[in-house]
């Protein structure tokens, strides 16, 4: 309603009553029923009480009446508000229709004149609903009210209603702090003092609180540590803050001072709560984060925290805050620029004002950007389209995408964004003028970056390597070869970058690689397809093929074969014959296959005609040799078949030579075998023999025949059954073959078919038998790769030709080609290097003379490599245990495959060192891979001859004997055995067994144990001795160095005590990379070889310098040259020549990993023979200083005219000689001993002295290098036994038995002067104050 114009004072009534019947109001004061003004009324139970009271009909309806009363005099509201609180509720109203009863009236607002404005404010326990006071215009207060509820005064008062309200009640928590002790009991709210505190506490609450209007009750609800802490909780109707702080005061007067409460220290959490919202919703890394705070509470004094840094948060770079108030609201805003993910957690927002604190928490979770794309890839500069794209993996709402380029070329092209997909790719194209040859290879970083509404960027980096398809240029010329020539193609493309080079011909089949080599070079390739005998399946065009991923560059060049007999496959016929001067002989070649050739036979320069003769598939060329044509009886002449072919390329057979003899020596005749002398010995191709061929298919191999008497005895036959040579002719044309590799499954599959029906005549037939052994050999250098099935046929194949029955044939072919069964061998561990099951189950095989098991190495399921071969029949068994630990340094996928033979030992040669047979199982053991790290194995034999003698673990090394195989015990030891079997350990992978030997000790035996001791004791006492001769050096130096002859010789001695002394030291360096002749670091192991062998050396180098330069010294004495010069020349020869030798040999060996023994760490001797890098050079030199040594003494004993040294040097030169004499000897004897050692089958007393002589080494240098010169001997008296020596000095007596043993008068000494011309009486010179002197040949 309106307000009057001439007001002085309005007051508002709410009046509240029930009736029973509809109530007709026609006043502009706002009626509202209390059915829709329910909330406003829920907190005044006792009205409803009084309501009850007044009517008990339960139809009666409720209703408030706002009433505006205007006053002109202001003092009149108090008289109203008297009489208002003087009614009686509830007053009953008597109707002639219905019953009105008045339940309450209170006032609720007063309007005052404000100077020229209308101020409207509440009455206690009411105020202004919360629309009003943000859509009006409010005045200042004096009297604020309680922080969260509504505004008590406004400007003007409202046209229409509501106007105050009634406040609804709250509830504050609340606390104070007494400054008193804390007692436990507070703890407990059944103790004494917990109900002593609580009701003195209530009591004062009560009396301060009991004024604020619509006053509850208070309640203390516990008590906290910190002094005292009091939490209690406040009911009330919202007080303004000036009645809180009066009631507060009343408090604390009202409470006993014994409790010290503090005034100050009052706070008050209200149940309002602060909305705090985030955005966005989803935060991801690097988004811009907006956290606002909003409360009602009008205050500015707003603080964020985080909870986990535990800090509050200030205004910096990447924080920012903004707090203000606008329509009634406190709003502050917390921004986080470029959130990561550290920033995530728990955020606080805080508002204070007065005592009252109001708090919000939020936690923020911030999920990482991960851009998906590929890291690297490679584009062919053809123009082709090339799209490189990435992919968000989370769901983002992008606004954009960029993409970036960095590199040296500059290759752009277009953006396209798939936002359903989150993804974007990057089209471009490129030809060979935008990255031509000089930027192949060449990198370009193509950067993909997303971008948030929010800020948040994610990128993703991908490296495309820009390659140019390759321009291949291949050999210009035609190339058209005959059978048996060799021809080769290059192939040069001008990139570097490929993927594969292969070869195929036009029908796709692919050559094998063997046949063809590609290198890379920084600006282009080239592969060389070379063919040393090309055969007529060469014939045809070939593609040189360069792949670059998904391009191909191909160059094509025709191969042109003309027919031509290959010389293998010329036939001759006789290979060897006699023929009468006066008789004649018939000659011919054949071969298997008609051509267009001309063929003659030539004698020397004489050329005879061949007449052709066609037999089925073979086709023979044939002349009459007549002797009495020539004149060369009594001769031996070699007669060859000449082919030419179509294109004028020949080739000449193998030759047959007839010896022309008379006719009187002949006693032999035969139509096929000829003729011959007595106890002449020829040889002739089984098929030209009397030996049975079959049809189409000739037998091969060749029988030697025998004349004895008048008749012709076969003395030896190597006949090759028909069928096994037809064989053995497919295996060599398919190892020439460019598609070898595609026919082997099949021809090994048809080989072991065919040998297993040609058992009898392979068993029969050693020439048969090694055939097959041959055809093995042949077809194990082919594969690269052999499946489960193609083992299979290998293993059936060596199945049959180790059986029982063909043992006596193997002993024949034994005593005929020693290598037989090492090359057998050989060939099966080649094909089990090639065994690749893949994702098959592991190949197993069992059959009586074979057997083999195999496992795939697999890094996710590593398992310890055990096999197990039991063979019953031969009452044999052994096993083979690999540890896991070994087998992880192998690579993945690769293949471990053992096989064991049982009659292998029956033939395999005799031990070449010990002359002992294999008594057990032979097993071998490879991995398909090459081994890089230390490696251990363990088998365990069957021992067959248990007291047969010493059990010795070997392995069959296919280097010994010249290649032909042996067995060899390095790297292999016996760790136990128990009679019935023995478990050997090897460091090394190939086919073991076990040897019974005589006289080789055990390394733990007593003997290896003795040589041990000796070799470490003595090492540690030369080092001492070594030491103890650089120390007397040191000490004697300046001394004993006054001339240039002297101070070389102990330059000399210096360097050859510190080279022996620091070779010894890598001695015991050696000893600790060795654990029980395994070696534990290879390479620490190369490291300790070549440095024992340079300062070796070193040695035997700087005693050749010691020698020279005595020789010099004598031989040239008028010839001076300066100190510095001499000692250039002395370390060039003494380090140089020793780092040059060391080095080469090292340099030679190493890439093939033979520098060092298998087993020690030593120069190598079985493979390289690398130690005679060290012994060569050694023995040369010892035999040049003995040399040197006889030709000083020559010169002494005998000197020229004018040879008149110094006396100095004279002495000098004589310990010289001295020296060298001695240590030549000694040194050179060690050495000689140590190179016996060497060879196989040593005596064991040559190990002895050779060890006991090279540890004794420092020794005799500090005896006959240092110690023996009177010098040194007179500077260490003078040095420590000064006045003793001077008194001696003072005396002209002699010295008797006190005269040091090395010096120049001792027995001992007295006799080496003698031998180099000088007696050791000793005289007083003159001027000399009778001092003591060697009769000149006082020592340097």
């Amino acid at each position: 309603m309106k307000s009057p114009r001439r007001i002085t004072l309005c007051l508002m009534f709410i009046v509240i009553y029930s009736s029973k019947a509809t109530l007709n109001w026609n006043s502009e004061s706002a009626i509202h029923p209390l059915s829709l003004d329910e909330q406003e009324l829920s907190g005044e139970e006792a009205l409803r009480q009084k309501q009850d009271a007044a009517t008990k009909s339960s139809a009666a309806e409720e209703y408030t009446i706002d009433i505006e009363i205007s006053f002109e005099n202001a003092s009149s509201l108090d008289s109203v508000k008297a009489y208002l609180n003087s009614l009686s509720f509830p007053i009953l109203e008597n109707y002639t229709d219905q019953i009105t009863n008045i339940v309450s009236i209170n006032v609720t607002t007063v309007c005052r004149l404000a100077a020229s404005e209308t101020w409207c404010s509440c009455e206690p326990g009411y105020g202004w609903p919360r629309e009003r006071c943000l859509h009006n215009l409010t005045c200042q207060e004096h009297d604020v009210f309680l922080p969260g509820h509504q505004c008590s005064c406004l400007k003007e008062l409202p046209s229409k209603g509501p106007f105050c309200q009634l406040q609804e009640d709250i509830t504050l928590n609340m606390r104070v702090k007494l400054n008193v002790g804390f007692q436990e009991d507070l703890m407990n709210t059944s103790s004494a003092l917990y109900r002593s505190y609580k009701t003195d506490l209530e009591t004062a609450f009560r009396k301060g609180y009991e004024t604020l209007p619509g006053f509850k009750g208070v309640t203390v609800t516990g008590f906290k540590s910190g002094s005292v802490i009091v939490t209690y909780e406040l009911q009330t109707t919202a007080p303004s803050l000036d009645l809180i702080h009066k009631a507060n005061e009343r408090v604390v007067q009202s409470l006993n001072q014994t409790y010290r409460m503090d005034d100050n220290s009052f706070q008050a959490f209200s149940g309002n709560e602060i909305k705090l919202s985030v955005t966005p919703e989803i935060i991801f890394e690097g988004d811009t984060v907006s956290l606002v705070c909003e409360n009602d509470i009008l205050s500015s004094n707003v603080s964020w925290r985080h909870k986990e840094q535990e800090l509050e948060i200030q205004n910096s770079s990447r924080f920012s805050i903004y707090t203000a108030i606008f329509n009634m609201t406190s709003i502050s805003k917390l921004t986080i620029h470029n959130i990561t993910l550290g920033d995530a957690g728990e955020y606080i927002c805080k508002l204070i004002l007065d005592i009252f604190e109001y708090e919000s928490k939020k936690k923020i979770d911030v999920i990482p950007i991960q851009i998906l794309a590929n890291e690297e890839m490679k584009v062919i500069c053809d123009n082709s389209p090339v799209s490189v794209s990435c992919c968000s993996d989370s769901k983002i709402d992008w606004i954009k995408t960029e993409w970036k380029q960095e590199g040296n070329i500059n290759i752009s092209g277009s953006a396209e964004i798939h936002i359903d997909s989150l993804c974007s790719k990057y089209v471009f194209r490129v030809d060979r003028t935008q990255c031509p040859s000089g930027s192949s290879g060449t990198t370009v970083v193509y950067t993909c970056e997303f971008i948030s509404g929010y800020g948040a960027r994610g990128s993703a980096d991908t490296k495309v390597t820009f390659t140019s398809a390759a321009n291949l240029t291949i050999t210009p010329d035609p190339i058209s070869v005959s059978e048996g020539q060799n021809f080769s193609i290059k192939c040069i493309s001008d990139v570097s970058n490929y993927d594969e080079v292969y070869w195929n011909t036009s029908a796709g089949i692919k050559v094998h690689q063997r046949f063809y080599t590609t290198r890379r070079y920084p600006n282009g390739a080239e592969s060389v397809l070379a063919v040393k005998t090309s055969t007529r399946e060469w014939n045809g065009t070939y593609h040189c093929v360069f792949r670059y991923k998904n391009s191909y560059s191909i160059a094509n060049k025709d191969v042109i074969v003309h027919p031509l007999p290959l010389e293998l496959n010329i036939m001759v016929d006789p290979l060897e014959a006699t023929v009468s001067c006066s008789g004649s002989h018939h000659i011919k070649c054949c071969i298997e296959e008609d051509g267009d050739y001309k063929v003659t036979f030539q004698i020397g320069s004489l050329s005879l005609p061949a007449a052709k003769e066609v037999k089925e598939k073979q086709v023979c060329y044939k002349h009459n040799f007549n002797a009495n044509s020539v004149s060369w009886c009594s001769k031996t002449v070699d007669v060859f078949c000449h082919f030419t072919n179509a294109v004028n390329n020949s080739v000449w057979s193998p030759s047959m030579k007839l010896n022309l003899v008379p006719g009187e020596n002949i006693t032999c005749q035969d139509p096929i075998i000829g003729v011959g002398e007595p106890g002449k010995v020829i040889q002739k191709l089984c098929q030209f023999s009397n030996v049975p061929n079959s049809p189409g298919s000739p037998v091969g191999g060749i029988i030697t025949y025998k004349c004895v008497g008048s008749q012709w005895e076969e003395k030896r036959n190597d006949c090759i059954s028909a069928a096994i040579n037809s064989l053995l002719k497919l295996a060599k044309a398919l190892v020439k073959s460019p598609s070898q590799d595609e026919k082997l499954p099949t021809y090994l599959k048809n080989l072991s078919v065919s040998i297993d029906k040609l058992e009898h005549e392979i068993s029969s037939s050693p020439g048969s038998l090694g055939a097959v052994i041959n055809i093995l050999d042949l077809l194990s250098t082919v594969p690269t790769q052999v499946n489960s099935e193609m083992m299979m046929h290998v293993l059936s194949t060596v199945n049959v030709i180790l059986g029982k029955p063909v043992l006596n044939t193997w002993k024949i072919l034994q005593q005929q080609q020693t290598n037989q069964s090492s090359q057998l061998l050989h060939s099966v561990e080649r094909f089990s290097q090639a065994l690749r099951s893949g994702d098959s189950p592991p190949l197993s095989f069992s059959q009586t003379n074979v057997q083999m098991s195999s496992m795939v190495i697999k890094s996710s399921h590593l398992k310890t490599y055990q096999q197990k071969f039991v063979f019953s029949d031969s009452d044999l068994w052994g096993n083979v245990v690999i540890d896991k630990s070994h087998l992880e340094n192998l690579q993945p996928d690769s293949s471990v495959v053992t096989m064991a033979f049982p009659t292998l030992q029956a033939i395999l040669a005799k031990d070449i060192q010990e002359n002992n047979l294999a008594e057990s199982l032979v097993m071998t053991t490879t991995v398909s891979h090459n081994i890089t790290m230390p490696f251990r194995i363990s088998m365990t034999f069957k021992n067959s001859s248990p007291s047969g003698g010493e059990t010795k673990c070997v392995f069959w090394n296919f280097g010994l004997a010249n290649n032909t195989g042996g067995w060899d015990s390095s790297g292999c030891y016996v760790e136990e055995g128990d009679g019935d079997n023995v478990t050997c350990i090897c460091d090394h992978l190939t086919s073991f067994s076990i040897l019974m030997s005589a006289d080789t000790p055990d390394p733990s035996s007593l003997l290896g144990i003795l040589l041990d001791i000796i070799s470490y004791i003595g090492v540690g006492f030369s080092i001492l001795s070594l030491a103890a001769c650089l120390v007397v050096e040191v000490v004697v130096w300046k001394s004993v160095t006054k001339n240039r002859t002297s101070y070389m010789r102990h330059t000399c001695i210096v360097n050859i005590a510190a080279s022996l002394l620091i070779a010894n030291t890598w001695f015991i360096v050696v000893a600790a990379i060795q654990d029980n002749h395994y070696i534990l670091c290879k390479t620490a192991c190369v490291v300790a070889t070549f440095f024992i062998h340079f300062f070796y050396l070193s040695v035997f180098f700087w005693m050749l310098t010691l020698g020279l330069m005595l020789l010099y010294r004598l031989v040239f004495i008028l010839h001076e040259t300066s100190r510095s010069t001499q000692k250039a020349i002395a370390f060039c020869l003494g380090y140089g020549c020793p780092l040059a030798i060391s080095v080469i040999t090292l340099a030679a060996t190493q890439p093939r990993e033979v520098y060092t023994r298998k087993n020690v760490c030593w120069l190598n001797w079985e493979d390289t023979k690398a130690l005679l890098a060290f012994a060569i050079p050694a023995l040369i030199i010892v035999v040049v200083n003995i040399t040197i040594t006889v030709v000083v003494i020559t010169k002494i004993l005998r000197p020229s005219i004018g040879d008149k040294p110094c006396k100095q040097e004279k002495s000098s030169l004589f310990q010289i000689s001295k020296s060298i004499g001695v240590l030549t000897p000694l040194l050179g004897l060690t050495w000689g001993f140590g190179l016996t050692t060497v060879f196989p089958g040593t005596n064991l007393a040559f190990h002895i002295i050779f060890a006991i002589l090279n540890v004794f080494q420092g020794l005799f240098i500090l005896l006959f290098g240092c110690l023996w010169d009177l010098k040194v001997q007179e500077a260490l008296l003078s040095r420590f036994s000064l006045s003793r020596w001077s008194s001696q000095h003072s005396k002209s007596t002699s010295l008797g038995s006190s005269t040091p043993v090395f010096s120049m008068s001792s027995p001992i000494s007295r006799r080496f002067n003698n031998l180099f011309g000088k007696t050791a009486a000793p005289k007083v010179l003159p001027g000399h104050d009778g001092n003591l002197a060697s009769g000149g040949s006082s020592a340097i």
